[in-house]
């Protein structure tokens, strides 16, 4: 080892040595905790500490938020959530049921603290397997790749921001306004949740319960906003987005037939960006997709270029990677079971089979 490297060395151990033990959040630290995160470039609106309120009291699961100070100031952060399945495994995610995650610091030293504090405590609880969101991938981890997500700049001009559409995405968004569909901003969850469960029944994928939505709602106050598309008063789409920092983030949305027939997926995404564009909002965030799929196609066609996640893997029990994904062939039968259910029956069950996916 060269005396350069030797120095490096030593500095970083003195740098890991004068930082506090891994401690795990308390109620009276979130304000402490949700500072860090508004303020860290790394951190995201699915690390904010409102979700451990809902993993633990909406969804049943044990959260382990973990963090680390240097000198009494938050230094680092990792929200974990440990989600047991009969039917999907026994998992430490960081953030289950959300598409980003993992550590979150300030140094190198901060976020290695955070990850081997992750590793013990996926090894105390006997996981199958701790599993980090990454945006950015730590360390030389099992990794897969498939997943990317979908981020662009946008403008306060809405005229500008139709223009950087490419023109078949336009001409999309075009026949949603011929066919006078209007996007309204609404008060509580109850179409949206209607609509999605609907949507989701059709897909073959269990979802939530509306208490679900009300508490996130409830949780991010100024932070969520649903808006919904009707024609003629009939409601076509909804989508629930989230607002944070410079950034919005459409995360549950869909529709039906009649958002087919009037392209009102297309219109719904136009309102939102247009909506936030106007509001000052700069960065329109698609959120994640599986590379090759129906949704990954539709993000491409507004222009968007995809960027790769980093869903990295410690082992504990499991000998391989899971595979809950819809397209794993052995889920086929259960999606089209599913498929085939009457409404109410999927959303009396859904939600029960929905919060133990993660």
């Amino acid at each position: 080892m060269s005396i350069h490297a030797a120095i490096a060395k030593h500095r970083a151990a003195e740098r890991r040595a004068e930082l506090s033990p891994v401690r795990t959040l308390e109620d009276g630290d979130t304000r402490r905790w949700d500072q860090f995160v508004r303020t860290n470039p790394g951190a995201t609106f699915y690390h904010l500490s409102g979700w451990r309120h809902i993993l633990e009291n909406v969804l049943g699961h044990r959260a382990y938020y973990l963090y680390v100070e240097r000198r009494g100031e938050i230094e680092g952060v990792l929200p974990l959530g440990h989600v047991r399945s009969l039917l999907f495994g026994n998992a430490l995610i960081s953030v289950p049921f959300l598409v980003y995650g993992g550590p979150a610091a300030l140094t190198p030293e901060a976020r290695d603290a955070l990850v081997e504090a992750a590793c013990a405590l996926a090894e105390r609880l006997g996981v199958d397997y701790l599993e980090l969101r990454n945006l950015e991938p730590v360390g030389d981890w099992p990794t897969k790749t498939q997943y990317v997500t979908f981020k662009k700049p946008i403008d306060s001009d809405p005229d500008v921001n139709m223009k950087a559409i490419p023109r078949k995405q336009r001409a999309m968004i075009r026949k949603g306004i011929k066919a006078q569909l209007q996007a309204e901003i609404d008060a509580d969850s109850s179409r949206l949740f209607e609509t999605l469960s609907e949507c989701k029944r059709n897909l073959g994928t269990p979802f939530f319960s509306q208490r679900y939505l009300d508490a996130i709602i409830e949780t991010f106050p100024g932070q969520t906003e649903i808006l919904t598309v009707t024609r003629q008063s009939q409601t076509v789409c909804s989508v629930m987005s989230f607002r944070f920092r410079n950034e919005i983030l459409p995360y549950y949305g869909g529709g039906g037939d009649l958002a087919r027939e009037f392209k009102g997926n297309d219109f719904m995404y136009w309102a939102v960006m247009e909506r936030a564009g106007e509001a000052g909002v700069e960065i329109f965030d698609y959120g994640r997709s599986t590379e090759g799929t129906g949704p990954y196609r539709f993000k491409k066609h507004w222009g968007f270029e995809p960027q790769p996640l980093y869903y990295q893997y410690h082992l504990v029990r499991a000998d391989s990677l899971p595979n809950l994904s819809p397209t794993n062939a052995k889920y086929q039968f259960f999606i089209n079971a599913w498929k085939r259910l009457p409404l109410p029956v999927a959303r009396a069950i859904g939600p029960w089979l929905a919060r133990r996916l993660g």
